[in-house]
C-alpha cells in the first residue's frame, strides 16, 4: 500500500528546499490528485506532479532536476522525464516530439490519433521511456534514514541533527514510594491529626477519616558511558543522549570513563545543547585511551554508589566490555552494583551484529548482574533503550546465553594479547574518601 501523504509532503519538501514554491497546499493537491489518477509508469507520475507544483516556464529545469534525483538518479531528467518540448541537451541527439499527454493512445492500442489525422498510424515507442516500471512505495526522508544509520557511520553534519533528533527520546525512569506522605481522598493510610481536628467541628465525634497516602518520586538516572578507542565512533552519539538526560530535567547523572573515571553533569547542564557537549568533550583527559571497567566501576561504588547515588537508581552502562585488566573485577564491582541499583541496562553496540555472543572478558562477567543487555547502535534502537530504562520487558540480544563455570585455574578471556599491552599503574586520583562511608 502507498503511503501517499509522506510521499507528497516529501516530495514538496524536497520540491521547496530546491526553489520551487510548493507549499503545503500543493503537496496535499499533489496527494489527491495521486489517488484519483494512480499512476503506475514514471512518465504518469511526472505528469501528476509537473502539473501540480509547476507554474512558470522557469520553474521546470529545477522541477526536472529533483524529480529526476529522487525517482531515478542514474537516468538524465532533462531527457528521460524532463519538458519533451524543450530544446535537446547540448552533444544530445535530437529525437522525435512525443505526442502531448492529451493525445496519448491507450494501452494496448496499435494505432492512434494525433493533430486530427486519422488513419495514421504512429510508429510504437521502444525505448526505454515506454517501459512500465512501478512507482516505489514510499520516500524516505532524511530523518528516517537517519534513525536507521548506525552511529559508527555518521558524518560531522549528520551529528548535529542528531543531536535535535535526541531531544525526541524521553528517557523516563520508573517511580518509587518516597518516606513522605500527602493527602488524598482514598490513601492506604489514616490520617489521625487532621482526623482529630475536623472532629472539634463535630463536638469530638470523627465523623470524617482523613488519609494520606505515600507519594512518588522519579528514580535517578545514572549513566556511564565508555570513551574508550574501542568506542570512539559511538562516544560521539552517546554524549548527545548523556545531554539530552541531564537537561530533561528529571534526577541525572552522566560519567564517563576509559581510564579513569570522570563526572560530566554539571558540564552538561546548560541551555545550549551544543555549548554543553563541547564543554564535556574538553573534560576528559582518557579520550580515545585504553578501557578499565573494572577500576571505573569500583570507583563509581566506593566514591559515589554507596553513599547514595546509585542507591535505588537505574544505571545505564553504555560500553563494548572490552577490559584490558583482570575481567573478576568486573563481576564482583558488578555484583556490588546489583545489590544498590534498582535496575541495570548494559547497552553494548556490538550486541545488534548477527551471531552476537557475550565473550568480552569484561562482558562476559557483567551480563549475570545486567538486567538488559541492548544494541542501542542506531537511533531506533535507543528507543529500546528507553523502553528498558523506563522497566519495559525487551528480549536481550544474549537471552539464554551463560557465561562458563569458573574452575580453579580457569579465567575469563580478555582482551589483553601481549605483555606490552598490559596496563600501567596511574595515580588517579579518584580513590575512596576516608571518614563515615556506611550505609
Amino acid at each position: 500500500m502507498i503511503d501517499i501523504p509522506a510521499l507528497a509532503t516529501a516530495l514538496g519538501q524536497r520540491m521547496r528546499a530546491a526553489g520551487v514554491p510548493a507549499t503545503p497546499e500543493r503537496a496535499a493537491r499533489f496527494a489527491q490528485a495521486l489517488a484519483l489518477v494512480a499512476p503506475v509508469r514514471r512518465t504518469e507520475l511526472y505528469w501528476t506532479a509537473r502539473s501540480v507544483f509547476v507554474s512558470s516556464q522557469a520553474q521546470l529545469p529545477t522541477f526536472d532536476r529533483v524529480f529526476g534525483a529522487i525517482f531515478d538518479p542514474a537516468l538524465e531528467p532533462d531527457e528521460e522525464r524532463g519538458d519533451p518540448y524543450s530544446p535537446a541537451l547540448s552533444g544530445s541527439q535530437p529525437r522525435e516530439r512525443p505526442p502531448s499527454p492529451r493525445a496519448r493512445s491507450v494501452p494496448g492500442e496499435h494505432g492512434s490519433q494525433a493533430g486530427g489525422m486519422q488513419g495514421t498510424q504512429a510508429p510504437r515507442d521502444l525505448s526505454e521511456e515506454a517501459r512500465e516500471v512501478e512507482v516505489p512505495l514510499a520516500l524516505a526522508s532524511e530523518e528516517e534514514r537517519l534513525r536507521k544509520k548506525s552511529f559508527e557511520s555518521l558524518e560531522p553534519h549528520e551529528l548535529e541533527q542528531l543531536l535535535r533528533l535526541m531531544t525526541t527520546i524521553e528517557l523516563a525512569a520508573p517511580r518509587r514510594h518516597s518516606r513522605r506522605r500527602r493527602r488524598a481522598r482514598r490513601g492506604e493510610h489514616l490520617d489521625l491529626r487532621r482526623t482529630l481536628r475536623a472532629s472539634l467541628h463535630t463536638g469530638g465525634d470523627p465523623m470524617i477519616l482523613a488519609r494520606r497516602r505515600r507519594r512518588t518520586r522519579p528514580r535517578r538516572l545514572v549513566l556511564l558511558c565508555d570513551i574508550s578507542g574501542s568506542m570512539e565512533p559511538y562516544a560521539r552519539a552517546y554524549l548527545h543522549l548523556l545531554t539530552s538526560a541531564v537537561a530533561s530535567g528529571a534526577p541525572a547523572e552522566a560519567f564517563v570513563f576509559a581510564t579513569r573515571l570522570t563526572r560530566l553533569t554539571r558540564a552538561l547542564r546548560g541551555r545550549n545543547p551544543e555549548a554543553a557537549i563541547r564543554r564535556a568533550a574538553a573534560i576528559p583527559p582518557d579520550w580515545s585511551s585504553g578501557t578499565r571497567i573494572g577500576e571505573t566501576l569500583r570507583t563509581f561504588n566506593d566514591r559515589y554508589g554507596r553513599r547514595g547515588m546509585a542507591r535505588g537508581a537505574v544505571v545505564v552502562i553504555l560500553s563494548d566490555g572490552w577490559e584490558r585488566a583482570d575481567p573478576a573485577l568486573v563481576g564482583r564491582e558488578m555484583e556490588r552494583l546489583a545489590r544498590l541499583a534498582h535496575r541495570i541496562v548494559w547497552v553494548n553496540p556490538r550486541a545488534g551484529a548477527p551471531g552476537f555472543s557475550p565473550g568480552a572478558g569484561g562482558m562476559a562477567a557483567a551480563v549475570p548482574h545486567c538486567d538488559a543487555l541492548l544494541s542501542g547502535d542506531c537511533l531506533d534502537a535507543l528507543e529500546e533503550v528507553a523502553e528498558a530504562i523506563a522497566g519495559g520487558d525487551l528480549r536481550s540480544p544474549a537471552a539464554g546465553w551463560s557465561p562458563p563455570a569458573i574452575t580453579g585455574e580457569q579465567t575469563w578471556p580478555t582482551a589483553e594479547r601481549t605483555e606490552a599491552q598490559k596496563p600501567v599503574p596511574m595515580p588517579s586520583g579518584y580513590g575512596p574518601k576516608r571518614g563515615r562511608t556506611t550505609r
